[in-house]
């Protein structure tokens, strides 16, 4: 299962610079609000250096990481759940990704243009956040008004679903009235599953990216951008992580990796801003990842964390997880340092699990099944 990560933010915030360099494909990038009018996708893999030790010692055929989706929404701006800009077209968009990352601008340059004429990163994040939560309650109020023909069956238990729906739906309505997320209701499980299909916008895990200019992002004290956003995010609990989008977009054009690392270590960059963005997305969503491994393909393959072996089976292939029987499991750890698939298995490190088995980080799996 892919991980799909919606970017979002004001126009000229720096999206599709950083969209582009951390897919590598050109996303357009202008000085002038609109500019991107679709989103643009881009399916990247995920660094894994798991995954090159286990192909150095199995030696496949070949190889294939997982991915991660970022889409690239175009620039809100006040007045968008309305129809400004280009209003709920962009809007529709956000409902499809599993996460959001936010962009917001942490720098200084009189060159870009801000729509608000100030830089003022929580100002720009209320009025996301307010957009987004007015776009919330245009779909809970329609799902209310259409509760009224269910409220007067005559079939108890259809009464009795609409009762309970709507009073779920009259709590999350008077929470986005005041422009705050559903994420801050803290819904119980029940409540979330009344309110699964209408994919709401401001229900969806979110975690700040602070964009800052190279001198930012190169010395060691944070700017006074990125401490209010860090101060603002700590009241939601939510992460917030510190990229440059000039700096990855010079990344991005270096081919040959070498070069890419000693530019880094120049700068003092341990990481690309797109491993900080997937990492801070499979945290988020408590994402995990398994391996297969045999002579023919060594694949990474990602899950959600507490999934019992059928499940993780079933992200293969729906036939392994109904057909499942045992699974044969043992992990990075043991192949990196027996060296061998055989001498995992001759000192034992390789075991037979059921069904009730959880799937762990780093395991490699082999799935017996019979359909």
């Amino acid at each position: 299962m892919a991980l799909n990560i919606g970017i979002v933010g004001l126009p000229n915030v720096g999206k599709s610079t950083i969209f582009s360099a951390l897919t590598s494909t050109f996303a357009e990038a202008a000085n002038y609000p609109f500019c991107t009018i679709d989103p643009n996708i881009g399916i990247v893999n995920v660094p894994d250096p798991r995954l090159k030790k286990i192909t150095e010692l199995i030696s496949p055929k070949s190889i294939v990481p997982t991915t991660v989706e970022f889409v690239d929404i175009a620039g809100l701006v006040k007045g968008a759940s309305s129809g400004e800009g280009l209003g709920n077209k962009f809007l529709s968009h956000i409902r499809q990704v599993n996460a959001i990352a936010h962009i917001v601008r942490c720098f200084d340059d009189p060159n870009i243009t801000h729509v608000h004429g100030i830089i003022d990163p929580i100002s720009d994040i209320n009025t996301i956040q307010y957009e987004l939560a007015l776009a919330d309650l245009d779909t809970v109020e329609k799902r209310i008004s259409n509760l009224d023909r269910l409220l007067k069956s005559q079939v108890k238990e259809t009464q009795e679903n609409a009762k309970k729906s709507l009073l779920v739906l009259k709590k999350i309505s008077e929470e986005l009235q005041k422009g705050l997320s559903v994420r801050s209701l803290k819904l119980t499980t029940e409540e979330e599953s009344i309110i699964q299909d209408l994919q709401l916008i401001t229900q969806k895990k979110q975690f700040y990216v602070c964009n800052v200019d190279e001198h930012s992002f190169t010395r060691e004290e944070k700017n006074c951008y990125v401490q209010v956003v860090e101060n603002y995010a700590a009241k939601e609990g939510a992460q917030v992580i510190t990229i440059s989008g000039q700096i990855e977009k010079e990344i991005s054009m270096i081919e040959n990796e070498q070069e890419r690392d000693e530019f880094m270590s120049e700068l003092g960059i341990k990481e690309t801003g797109l491993t900080k963005l997937i990492l801070s997305g499979y945290q988020l969503l408590n994402m995990e990842t398994f391996f297969t491994a045999g002579e023919k393909e060594v694949r990474a393959w990602t899950f959600p964390s507490g999934a019992t072996a059928p499940k993780a089976a079933g992200i293969i292939h729906s036939d392994f997880e109904r057909g499942f029987i045992r699974v044969e499991v043992y992990r990075y750890e043991d192949l990196v340092e027996l060296k061998s698939e055989q001498k995992v298995k001759e000192k034992g490190k390789l075991r037979i699990e059921g069904k009730d088995y959880i799937v762990k980080d780093g395991d490699i799996l082999f799935f017996r099944f019979n359909v």
